[in-house]
């Protein structure tokens, strides 16, 4: 287990400094676990018991529309952190759904053993607000770009940001990330081949 908490060893402590001992009992409370590609991790309708972190894989974060769409929200790839934070933190429903795009593996890290780091880790509560802040401006950068970009702003810069990605996540899913229907994204994604082969 040691091995697979090296990374978010790593990825911590590009937030906060944190000793061999904090560290020690801090992930002691963590919990490794596997899943399969498109097995759901968490439900609507459920508490988000754990923040979670992509040691492998991808996660996709989506809700389900009044007219039974799925509207996917976010990814969550390798070294990122992802929850309902909203549920996580408060022990209420969840209004989204968490699935494997692929055989990922979690670390899972529980709501006690947040309020421990926050009670014994020297940088705990600055460690936690840190990660809110990261969701907070996860959310807040999506809905920006949906206001404010167009959909060929929006498909170029998540290009940029993941450029493996088309390959190893379903074009519909990426659409519904963007905001735009299958057959739009298939268009720029011609449009932009077109453009770099002149």
């Amino acid at each position: 287990m040691k091995d697979k908490l090296e990374n978010i060893k790593r990825v911590m402590s590009n937030y906060v400094d944190i000793n061999e001992d904090e560290w020690y009992n801090f992930s002691s409370k963590f919990i490794v676990k596997e899943f399969k590609k498109r097995e759901v991790i968490q439900n609507y309708g459920d508490i988000c018991k754990y923040l979670y972190f992509v040691e492998k894989g991808i996660l996709r974060v989506f809700f389900i529309d009044d007219e039974g769409n799925e509207k996917t929200f976010h990814f969550a790839f390798k070294d990122t952190f992802t929850a309902d934070y909203e549920s996580f933190l408060k022990q209420i429903t969840s209004n989204y759904i968490i699935q494997a795009i692929e055989d990922v593996t979690l670390i899972q890290i529980p709501l006690d053993a947040l309020h421990f780091a926050y009670k014994n880790l020297r940088y705990g509560e600055r460690l936690g607000r840190l990660l809110a802040e990261e969701y907070i401006f996860v959310f807040t950068k999506k809905t920006k770009a949906i206001y404010t970009k167009t959909p060929l702003q929006r498909y170029q810069s998540f290009k940029k940001m993941f450029p493996d990605v088309f390959q190893r996540v379903p074009q519909h899913y990426i659409a519904s990330y963007l905001n735009i229907s299958s057959v739009h994204l298939s268009r720029l994604i011609h449009q932009t081949n077109q453009n770099s082969e002149s």
